[in-house]
């Protein structure tokens, strides 16, 4: 990794823990390519396993044309979940640790094997799956969402905070591209979409990921949580709310706002 790569991951940490935005590495180094901004993702997840985090799985952002709509970004970008981003229902989510915090309805999956290579079938990728859950993401963008391209994304850990996740159905729920996803802000209504917003179908973005990872000789883990997408553009969180997202086969995700 070239060490202008190293600090660039240095400094998103840094913007993390001191809950301070830092300018846009794309104005910074205009000519970065995606592999650079990957680099800069995983040598950032290195720092926080210094510091104790530990990787359990992945998630894939701007699977939806809402989402991608939003940020004028017209593909999907990856990130890693880390042990310390997930809140638990009986938890309260800590608005003053993120920076710029938007919340996203999810369906999300567990493997029960690993997956690997990019040309895995997708039947393989559809018998790994050991459970089905919904979840709610908490994106927080390092760099501010102002102007933010694709190379800003992945670099800043595609703008994973935190996520929160319902109870698990066991396997993969069947025809996930008809579940209507229906997200509440205390309460009421705010947003809602089908479950084939996800590129289609939720299973085609696992699909990616695992096709994506291989590029670099990576894959994915039996045990690994993977955050398919979102089914609706993002919101933004305020103090005090309760968020959640259900559907009509799946447990609700609920996220308690401090």
């Amino acid at each position: 990794m070239l060490a202008w790569e190293h600090e660039e991951a240095r400094r998103l940490r840094w913007a993390e823990m001191a809950r301070e935005t830092v300018s846009l590495l794309s104005h910074r180094h205009p000519e970065i390519s995606l592999d650079d901004a990957y680099r800069i993702q995983w040598y950032g997840a290195a720092l926080r396993a210094v510091d104790g985090a530990r990787v359990v799985g992945h998630k894939v952002g701007l699977t939806s044309t809402a989402m991608q709509e939003q940020f004028g970004i017209d593909q999907p970008d990856s990130g890693l979940l880390l042990d310390y981003m997930a809140v638990t229902e009986d938890q309260a989510l800590r608005l003053g640790d993120l920076v710029a915090p938007r919340v996203e309805g999810e369906l999300a999956f567990r493997l029960g094997a690993d997956l690997s290579g990019a040309d895995v079938s997708e039947s393989t990728i559809r018998d790994a799956v050991a459970k089905t859950f919904l979840a709610l993401e908490v994106v927080d963008s390092r760099y501010g969402f102002e102007g933010l391209t694709l190379a800003d994304s992945v670099a800043d850990n595609a703008a994973c905070g935190r996520f929160a996740s319902g109870a698990s159905v066991p396997g993969l729920v069947p025809e996930l591209g008809a579940e209507h996803l229906t997200l509440t802000v205390d309460g009421a209504v705010a947003a809602s979409g089908f479950g084939r917003a996800i590129l289609g179908d939720p299973i085609r973005s696992v699909a990616w990921l695992v096709q994506r990872l291989a590029a670099f000789g990576a894959g994915l883990r039996a045990g690994d949580v993977v955050l398919a997408g979102a089914v609706h553009a993002s919101l933004p969180l305020g103090a005090g709310q309760t968020v959640a997202v259900g559907s009509p086969r799946l447990p609700q995700a609920v996220l308690h706002v401090a």
